[in-house]
C-alpha cells in the first residue's frame, strides 16, 4: 500500500478518535511533540527505519520515550503502528494529523518569504491582514531568500503570490526576448 494512503488512514483514524473522546487539544499537544522528537531526532528516525531491532525492542523504546509525556491514547496508538509494522510512517502520519487539526480548526498556513528578514512587528500586521482577509486564524511563517532581491512570495495553503523583484524580472526579460524575435 502507499505509503501517503497508510498515513492518512491512521491519522484519521486517531484524529477521529480525539474528537470522539473529547480530547483534540491533549492529542494534538502529543502530536506535536511526536512529531518534533521525529524532526530533530536522529536516532529517533533510525529506531523506527531499522530493520534489525526487533518490533518488541522498539515498543519498549517508544514507552520508555513517551510514557509519561503524552496521553496514553497516544502511547497506545504510537505502540499499535509499531504492532502493525508501520513504525516508518509514524513521521509521516503525525504531520498528516496536524493538517487534519488546522483544517477542523480553520486555519490557514502561510509562508511569507522575503529577501531580508522582517521584525516581529511587521509579521504581526501581515497575520493580522491576512486573518481579516481569509476570515480564519492564520500560522504565519517567515523564510529570508536572499535571491529575491527584493519584495516578498507569499504562500497561503496551495496558494501563492509571487510580488518579488526576482520575478519581475525574470517577466520583463521574457517580454523583451519575445519582442526580439517578432
Amino acid at each position: 500500500m502507499d505509503q501517503s494512503k497508510i498515513n492518512v488512514r491512521y491519522s484519521k483514524a486517531f484524529f477521529t478518535l480525539a474528537k470522539d473522546k473529547g480530547l483534540t487539544e491533549e492529542l494534538r499537544r502529543d502530536a506535536r511533540l511526536i512529531s518534533d522528537v521525529c524532526a530533530t531526532s536522529s536516532d529517533f528516525n533510525l529506531l523506527l527505519e531499522s530493520p534489525i531491532i526487533k518490533t518488541s525492542q522498539k515498543i519498549k523504546a517508544i514507552n520508555s520515550i513517551f510514557s509519561g509525556k503524552v496521553n496514553r491514547l497516544s502511547l497506545n496508538f504510537l505502540v499499535l503502528i509499531t504492532e502493525n509494522n508501520r513504525e516508518k510512517n509514524i513521521p509521516g502520519i503525525f504531520r498528516n494529523l496536524e493538517d487534519l487539526y488546522r483544517r477542523e480548526e480553520g486555519i490557514k498556513t502561510a509562508v511569507l518569504t522575503t529577501a531580508q528578514p522582517l521584525d516581529s512587528s511587521m509579521i504581526q500586521q501581515i497575520k493580522e491582514m491576512l486573518e481579516k482577509e481569509f476570515h480564519s486564524k492564520v500560522e504565519l511563517g517567515q523564510k529570508v531568500n536572499d535571491q529575491l532581491i527584493g519584495g516578498f512570495v507569499l504562500r497561503v495553503d496551495d496558494k501563492q503570490y509571487d510580488a518579488s523583484i526576482s520575478t519581475q524580472l525574470k517577466k520583463i526579460k521574457e517580454q523583451l526576448l519575445q519582442t526580439e524575435l517578432k
